[in-house]
C-alpha cells in the first residue's frame, strides 16, 4: 500500500448544522469532537465565525473564535481544529490573531460573485496568523479561464490549503478529472488541494476515491461529515472514505468513533430531518442550480418530479448560482398558468350540478370513523357526490375533482367523471376548469378544498355538504388511508386559515363528519 499525504476533515458541526440550526448543545458539541479526535481525523471545523446577536454555547454559530475555542477537548492529539468564515457575513476585525494554540484553521469562503473581495479577506485572516484555507463556492460554475484566475490570484497570497467545493453536487468525474488537472497542473505544490463534494446524484463516495487514487504528488485533503449529514442532499459521509482511506492507503482512522459519534448523536437527529438522495436535488445538480430552488418546488407540495424538472430547465444561467424567490415564483405561477377559456365546461357541468344537493368528500380519516354516517346520508339526500383529490373505495362518486397532479397523477383508473383544473396535464377529463379562475380564494398557496367551494360558489350555491375534511395535524397522518401522503406539514395556524378562507367565500358548509375548519365540533 502506497502513501501520500492525505488528510480528512471533518465539517459535521459546521456544514451539517444547516439541519438542525447548527443546535447540537454544548454537551454533544463537546462530545462529537472528542469522538473525532480519539478517531484521529485530521481537522474538525468546529463551527462558523458569523455576525450574530448574542452568544449561544449549544450552537456552533459564533462571533469570535474563544467562543468556538471553548468547545475543544483538552486532548487534542493530532487533530487540528477549523473554522469557516464567509466574507459577507463575518465582521474580521472581530478576529482575534492567532494565539498558538485553540482554533488553528479558518476557512475563508465567498460567492463568485464577490470573490475579488474575498481573497482580500483571506488575506487579512492569514495576515492574523492562523492556517488559511480558501473555499471558493461553487467551482463548477467557474469557467476554466475563470479558475485560471482564481489560482494565480491564490498562488499569490500562499494559503495552507485551497478546496474544489462542489457546491451544487453537479460534479460528474468528468468534471472531477478537468478541475483537478487544472488546478493540480496551475496551483503552487505546497498548497494543500482539498475536495468538498454534496450528495445531489449520489456521486460523492466514488469522486472522493478516484480523487484518491490519482495520489497528486502534492499534500491534498478531503472533506465529509458524520453520516453524510448536511443540509439536504447532505455531504460525503466521512466513516465511509476513512474506511478506503484505511484500506487503500494505509491510514489508521478508527471507525469504532466514529460509529460512536453517529449512534449518540447523529442517527437521532436524522429521525427529525432527513438528508441523503433525493430525486429534486439530483435535477437541481444536473441544471448546477442552487439547492433552495429544487427546495422552494418541492416546498409547493403539488408538483411532481417531473413538473420540477420542467421548471428547473427554464431558470436562467445569470438566476443559478444565487436563490431569487421572486424569480422562483415567478416560474412557478407561468408553468402552472395554463389559461384556457373554460366557459363551455362551466356551464355544462352547471347544468347538471343544478337543482341538486352537493356533498364534497376529502379523504381525511373520518370517513373511516363516520362511514354509516355518509351512507345514510347520500342515502337520505341523494346528493351529487364529489371527492376530492381522491378515488373513495367506500362510497360511489358522481366526480372527482382534481387540482393536485401529484395525487392525479397517481390514479391508474378512475370510475367516475372528473373535474381538473387546467395546470394538470391531461386531456381527457370530462369538465376542464381554468386554474387562475379559482386559484386566488386562498393565500397560503393552492388548496383543493378551498378551490372547489370557490367553484361551486362562482356557480351560485349557497349550501354545500362536506365529509372528511377533517384539518392537518402536525404529525402529517389525518388520511384514512395511509398509502395518501401529505406533502407538506401543516398545522393548526393552517386549518385557521382554512377556515377563514371558507368565510370569506361566504358559503354555507355544512360538515356532516367533525373538522378543524368548523368553529363547532358537531356534526348533523
Amino acid at each position: 500500500m502506497s502513501r501520500f499525504d492525505l488528510k480528512l476533515l471533518d465539517c459535521t458541526l459546521r456544514d451539517g448544522g444547516y439541519v438542525n440550526n447548527w443546535y447540537f448543545g454544548y454537551n454533544n458539541i463537546k462530545d462529537i469532537i472528542v469522538q473525532l479526535t480519539k478517531a484521529n481525523i485530521d481537522f474538525v471545523e468546529v463551527g462558523f465565525l458569523r455576525n450574530i446577536e448574542e452568544y449561544n454555547p449549544d450552537i456552533t454559530v459564533c462571533n469570535y473564535i474563544e467562543e468556538l475555542n471553548k468547545l475543544l477537548p483538552q486532548n487534542t492529539g493530532n487533530t487540528i481544529y477549523s473554522a469557516m468564515a464567509m466574507r459577507s457575513n463575518y465582521d474580521i476585525e472581530k478576529l482575534s490573531p492567532y494565539c498558538g494554540s485553540g482554533i488553528e484553521m479558518i476557512r475563508i469562503t465567498a460567492h463568485d460573485y464577490d470573490i475579488e473581495e474575498g481573497m482580500e479577506f483571506a488575506k487579512e485572516v492569514k495576515a492574523k496568523g492562523y492556517k488559511l484555507a480558501v473555499n471558493p463556492i461553487n467551482i463548477m460554475g467557474y469557467s476554466d479561464e475563470r479558475i485560471l484566475w482564481l489560482i494565480n490570484e491564490v498562488n499569490q497570497i500562499q494559503p495552507y490549503q485551497f478546496s474544489i467545493v462542489d457546491t451544487f453536487g453537479s460534479m460528474k468525474r468528468r468534471d472531477l478529472d478537468r478541475i483537478v488537472s487544472l488546478v493540480d497542473n496551475n496551483l503552487d505544490r505546497n498548497i494543500r488541494v482539498a475536495l468538498h463534494l454534496h450528495e445531489n446524484m449520489s456521486l460523492s463516495c466514488s469522486l472522493a476515491q478516484a480523487f484518491i487514487d490519482k495520489h497528486l504528488d502534492r499534500p491534498v485533503s478531503i472533506d465529509g461529515s458524520l453520516m453524510g449529514m448536511g443540509r439536504i442532499p447532505g455531504n460525503l459521509p466521512i466513516e465511509l472514505i476513512a474506511d478506503y482511506c484505511n484500506e487503500y492507503i494505509g491510514k489508521n482512522y478508527d471507525i469504532d468513533y466514529l460509529m460512536d459519534a453517529i449512534q449518540d448523536h447523529i442517527s437521532p437527529l436524522k429521525g427529525n430531518a432527513e438528508w441523503g438522495y433525493t430525486p429534486a436535488y439530483f435535477l437541481s445538480a444536473r441544471f448546477n442550480l442552487h439547492r433552495n430552488y429544487a427546495e422552494h418546488y418541492l416546498n409547493k407540495g403539488d408538483l411532481t418530479i417531473r413538473d420540477i424538472n420542467h421548471i428547473l430547465a427554464r431558470i436562467d444561467d445569470n438566476k443559478k448560482t444565487t436563490f431569487d424567490y421572486s424569480y422562483a415564483d415567478m416560474l412557478y405561477e407561468n408553468y402552472k398558468n395554463n389559461v384556457i377559456d373554460d366557459f363551455q365546461d362551466r356551464k355544462k357541468l352547471l347544468d347538471v350540478l343544478s337543482g341538486k344537493e352537493i356533498l364534497l368528500i376529502a379523504p381525511g380519516s373520518s370517513i373511516l370513523t363516520y362511514e354509516d354516517v355518509i351512507k345514510s346520508f347520500i342515502g337520505d339526500k341523494k346528493p351529487i357526490v364529489i371527492s376530492i383529490n381522491f378515488i373513495p373505495d367506500m362510497f360511489e362518486v358522481d366526480y372527482a375533482f382534481f387540482s393536485n397532479n401529484k395525487r392525479f397523477s397517481k390514479i391508474e383508473k378512475i370510475p367516475c367523471k372528473t373535474i381538473i383544473t387546467s395546470n394538470l396535464k391531461e386531456s381527457k377529463a370530462t369538465y376542464v376548469i381554468n386554474y387562475n379562475s379559482i386559484s386566488g380564494a386562498f393565500n397560503q398557496g393552492c388548496n383543493s378544498f378551498i378551490m372547489l367551494i370557490k367553484l361551486l360558489k362562482d356557480m351560485k350555491f349557497k349550501n354545500v355538504y362536506v365529509a372528511g375534511a377533517d384539518g392537518y395535524c402536525e404529525s402529517g397522518k389525518n388520511y384514512y388511508d395511509s398509502n395518501i401522503k401529505s406533502y407538506l406539514k401543516h398545522g393548526n395556524k393552517y386549518n385557521l386559515a382554512v377556515a377563514n378562507a371558507i368565510q370569506t367565500l361566504d358559503v354555507n358548509i355544512s360538515f356532516i363528519t367533525p373538522s378543524a375548519y368548523s368553529g363547532e365540533k358537531e356534526r348533523l
